[in-house]
């Protein structure tokens, strides 16, 4: 296949550490060609870094100024429809990073656009690309754990609340929920076979706020213009889907109480915590087994892009695509409905 030309929107934390270090290991199918961020010196030193031969201030002038086929979208969340819209009317293809927007509201404008150009569309949620989560979601459409009705899904740091954009509800989104939640709550969700949400019960709390706590590293995000602090600590609740199942969350930037991640997964055959190497809790001819699952361990941001690239090239078809635009809606609408249950206090509908 001839290699895909990538033009990266955002040269901030997430393009420097893993988009980019992984677009390295894959020459043989991409080429970065370009770079843009609202800052411009910061394009100009990812570029030089990576090799990259054009940076530029806004993804127009990339746009105008490079040969692409695709955008790959880093930028802080509500940055995400402004480049996915401009890319899509500029009949680019769009790798799109966690989560797909700020806003179902924006999402939902997104893919309005992105359905009227026929560009592809990719939403970058890495945890599908771990090799113990594809294993297991083989298992499970093969009928492995029988029924799968009920996912508990954690994501939890005692303390680890970022900097900067992360904390400006207008730039994010949210906290926690929209932030590492989206991991956690995707992946449990992906495990059940993405069944259509219905509802949501949950609830959010800031109790702990800009901690001062010493000895502890924070992942450092770009400054916010405002310098607001008004997300959420916490949230935690339960989603229901058409077909019965639930998922159980709980995600955390600050609480009292020990960091965790974990998913653990229960059908009426079998069920396991999602781990390295997973243990499989069934049954063996009338007596209770635990069986474990040999897995790899590979680079789960490489194999996503790699993904990418030729999904782009037509070497996957729109029907394989592990994670398109519909389907990324749903999850931003799952998102939605977790802020709105919060703020309402009581359960709500999901608005798809």
């Amino acid at each position: 296949m001839k290699k895909i030309k990538i033009g990266i929107c955002g040269a901030g934390n997430i393009a420097t550490s893993m988009h980019l270090p992984a677009y390295e290991k894959l020459t043989d199918l991409v080429e970065i060609v370009a770079i843009c961020d609202i800052t411009v010196e910061r394009a100009k030193a990812a570029a030089e870094k990576f090799n990259i031969p054009k940076y530029f201030a806004s993804v127009d002038e990339m746009l105008a100024g490079a040969d692409i086929d695709a955008v790959d979208i880093c930028t802080w969340n509500d940055g995400h429809k402004t480049c996915a819209i401009a890319a899509a009317r500029a009949g680019k293809h769009i790798c799109c990073e966690k989560p797909m927007a700020a806003s179902l509201a924006d999402a939902k404008e997104m893919y309005d656009e992105i359905k009227k150009a026929g560009v592809k569309f990719m939403l970058a949620v890495p945890n599908r690309w771990t090799r113990q989560n594809e294993v297991l979601r083989e298992m499970v459409d093969a009928g492995e754990f029988g029924d799968v009705y009920l996912a508990r899904a954690q994501y939890i740091r005692r303390r680890g609340t970022p900097t900067g954009w992360f904390t400006d509800k207008k730039h994010s989104g949210g906290g926690p929920v929209i932030d590492i939640g989206v991991h956690c709550i995707d992946a449990a969700w992906n495990l059940l076979g993405c069944p259509k949400p219905v509802t949501v019960s949950a609830m959010t709390a800031a109790p702990i706020g800009e901690f001062k706590t010493k000895g502890v590293d924070r992942w450092q995000g770009n400054p916010s213009p405002e310098g607001n602090f008004d997300t959420e600590d916490s949230g935690a609740g339960c989603v229901r889907f058409e077909n019965g199942a639930m998922i159980l969350f709980e995600c955390s930037w600050a609480i009292n109480g020990p960091g965790k991640s974990e998913i653990q997964i229960y059908g009426s055959k079998a069920g396991t915590i999602v781990k390295e190497n997973p243990v499989i809790y069934g049954e063996r001819f009338g007596h209770l087994s635990d069986d474990v699952i040999q897995t790899a361990k590979p680079n789960a941001g490489t194999c996503e892009l790699g993904y990418f690239a030729r999904y782009v090239a037509g070497e996957i078809s729109e029907e394989e695509n592990r994670y398109p635009v519909e389907m990324a809606v749903q999850m931003q609408s799952i998102l939605q409905g977790i802020y709105d249950s919060a703020a309402a206090g009581e359960e709500v509908e999901i608005k798809l």
